[in-house]
């Protein structure tokens, strides 16, 4: 019988990166539905379009499975839709079943991470769940309960600090080249303030920096897909402590079996 499994993420780079993690366990990405471990159908949307909106994005999960776990992988932005969709699916699926419940998130905002779990770790209580002292633990179950934020709990930053890391070992060059770029360009005076207003966001640049590597690697193609097909998180990349930090986080939360 299989252990199952999910983690609430912010985004579609959150996504892949959890993905990346799990792989080298033998998990793989479901693709076909008659494929998909039955306990997870009813996270399957059935109606379109979601919302009666047309341009919305179908709110389906990234299902990874092997013979001995299914998990789901659900991106959603914001403090309040993270909890909102723990809360959602804990309510659809048979909670006897559930080995870890995860939500991952970043420090990028203006307000420190610790004082961001403190805020999550309320909402969490409110909603009838049991979250750990402090991020990066995992409470006791049935089911486990663990929050984690990148990319260490103590620094401010987000997931690209953690790719940037990867890169300096992977493809140093093309991380130089990138920051040059970067660099140029804000020094660029034919651009407009306005050109520039997500760039001098607080992780603008590290953004930046991570997605001029990615067009090269794959051009035309979106970040996470760089992620799922090139080497920023495989083989040596993959022992970069904070790196190694969130995979043992994850091997725990769902038990994972290391083969």
């Amino acid at each position: 019988m299989r252990k199952y499994g999910y983690i609430v993420v912010e985004g579609p780079h959150d996504i892949e990166f959890v993905y990346r993690l799990l792989r080298p366990f033998g998990l793989k990405r479901v693709r076909l539905e008659n494929d998909l471990d039955p306990y997870f159908e009813k996270l399957i949307p059935r109606k379109y379009p979601p919302d009666g909106d047309l341009q919305k994005r179908i709110p389906i999960p990234l299902f990874i499975q092997n013979d001995y776990h299914s998990l789901a992988i659900r991106g959603a932005i914001g403090d309040s839709k993270l909890i909102q969709t723990v809360e959602e699916y804990t309510a659809v699926l048979d909670k006897d079943q559930i080995t870890g419940i995860g939500v991952l998130l970043d420090s990028d905002q203006e307000i420190d991470p610790r004082t961001r779990y403190v805020n999550i770790k309320k909402d969490l209580e409110d909603k009838g769940f049991h979250p750990a002292d402090s991020a990066g633990f995992i409470a006791d179950g049935p089911p486990k309960l663990g929050v984690y934020i990148l990319p260490d709990h103590q620094s401010q930053g987000t997931l690209e600090d953690l790719l940037l890391g990867c890169a300096s070992i992977v493809y140093p060059n093309l991380l130089a080249s990138a920051r040059t770029h970067i660099e140029n360009a804000e020094k660029d005076g034919s651009l407009m303030k306005s050109d520039l207003d997500d760039l001098l966001k607080p992780s603008g640049r590290k953004k930046a920096v991570v997605g001029a590597i990615a067009s090269v690697l794959r051009p035309g193609k979106a970040v996470q897909v760089s992620l799922q097909d090139n080497r920023w998180l495989k083989d040596e990349t993959l022992d970069i402590p904070r790196v190694k930090a969130f995979q043992n986080f994850l091997v725990n939360l769902f038990e994972i079996n290391i083969i």
